[in-house]
């Protein structure tokens, strides 16, 4: 007897599995640095017993879009972008050598030079620090510079270079442990903070998300994530330090809830406060990944 039924499902499995990679794209269409995956199906003959013309589908991602998107200048001194081919050498939450063309930079309450995500930014002789109360320059090549802050360029030092890399696509392999999301899938006219409606509309989309990938963690940034994902009006100082949980079908999803990084822009002394909570969720991660 041939089981259609079963190779049916596999069918709408896959769909469903290219729908969270597409979702995935889309959720990240105003990320910094953001690269889509390109997703493909193919058939695959079915082994056994009945027709030999019987065959199934399968998702695949056979690589990851590299071109370059559109650079905006956005005058801030620790943004910076990679003009053609090109990444940005980090050192990721493991202490190895990543790569990335996110150039949202920022400097850690331990001086080190960061990704907005905080990753450390690599130099050729390891982490990028930059000196106490110093304006930070950084040049086409990648060098940087730091002056005392209220002194004109007689001053500078040179502290280091950002380590650029260069490697073929095909030695490239995306890191699958972290998917980002938004509340709502479109920005916003003028920027500004969604609509109620505007978040209703677009909670299913993030509530199938979250049920398609499955995290083991949630880490909300900003009121507007909170208020979308976890129904909750409260401030976010009343609900950091805590760890949360959403309901995911039948799933209890630990939370943990910081600042956005649009927020912390604007208020330096909480990035102190950001930095507790992303250690906090990192210490989280490691447990669950043990359980």
């Amino acid at each position: 007897m041939d089981r259609v039924i079963y190779i049916a499902m596999t069918g709408a499995r896959e769909v469903t599995r290219q729908q969270a990679a597409v979702s995935h794209n889309l959720s990240n269409v105003s990320t910094h640095g953001f690269k889509q995956e390109l997703s493909v199906f193919r058939a695959l003959p079915v082994v056994g017993e009945g027709a030999k013309t019987r065959a199934f589908v399968a998702e695949t991602t056979p690589r990851t879009d590299f071109s370059q998107g559109t650079i905006q200048l956005t005058g801030r001194p620790l943004d910076v972008a990679v003009q053609g081919a090109g990444w940005i050498a980090v050192q990721d939450a493991g202490g190895q050598e990543a790569y990335t063309r996110m150039g949202h930079l920022q400097v850690s309450q331990n001086g080190i030079l960061q990704t907005t995500n905080g990753l450390n930014v690599l130099g050729d002789g390891g982490p990028l620090t930059i000196p106490p109360d110093q304006d930070i320059l950084i040049a086409k090549d990648g060098t940087v510079s730091t002056v005392p802050i209220g002194q004109n360029l007689v001053g500078v030092a040179i502290t280091g270079r950002i380590k650029l890399v260069n490697p073929t696509d095909t030695d490239l392999k995306r890191g699958e442990d972290v998917y980002i999301a938004n509340a709502v899938k479109c920005r916003p006219s003028g920027n500004r903070t969604p609509e109620a409606d505007e978040l209703a509309a677009c909670l299913p989309y993030l509530r199938r998300q979250i049920e398609l990938i499955r995290p083991k963690l949630i880490v909300l940034l900003g009121r507007v994530a909170v208020t979308s994902v976890l129904g909750q009006d409260a401030s976010l100082s009343s609900l950091r330090g805590k760890t949360l949980s959403y309901r995911a079908g039948d799933r209890e999803v630990p939370v943990i809830v910081t600042y956005h990084p649009a927020y912390l822009l604007r208020n330096l002394p909480d990035k102190a406060k950001a930095w507790e909570d992303l250690c906090r969720a990192r210490a989280l991660m490691r447990t669950l990944k043990t359980q």
